[in-house]
């Protein structure tokens, strides 16, 4: 399953994160927590960092493990999500950094669990729209 424009998303209701493609290096990042908090920033990240994103959290959700992912390694890195498996899913914490890594402005979130099944079907279809 492929998508017109890259783009994921994760939560629903009262707490969600979408990453969509912006531009050739540039990303939205969205995110809402009950419609308290909020971010909505563009990120410069290239597809290749996102598509190598992808690829490490579909390789983590093989395991039954906590475990850690950020959108890209760098020092500017604008998303982490460390996922804590609950029942047949994930639950995710949610760390934004709009001005990179920035331990006064960001926005931490949860995100209640969703079925691994769910969590695959996403990631790949993310993954295969930005190898073509």
């Amino acid at each position: 399953m492929t998508m017109e424009t890259p783009r994921i998303r994760l939560g629903s209701g009262g707490a969600w994160l979408e990453l969509v493609q912006a531009g050739e290096d540039s990303w939205q990042v969205t995110a809402d927590w009950c419609s308290s908090l909020s971010a909505d920033f563009t990120a410069r990240l290239t597809g290749d960092e996102v598509s190598d994103f992808a690829a490490q959290m579909r390789s983590h959700l093989r395991s039954d493990s906590r475990f850690s992912a950020a959108v890209t390694p760098g020092r500017n890195n604008p998303l982490v999500l460390s996922a804590v498996p609950v029942g047949d899913g994930f639950a995710f914490f949610v760390r934004l950094t709009p001005n990179g890594d920035d331990d006064v402005c960001h926005l931490q979130m949860e995100i209640n669990p969703i079925d691994v099944g769910e969590l695959r079907d996403m990631f790949d279809a993310l993954h295969a729209s930005l190898v073509r």
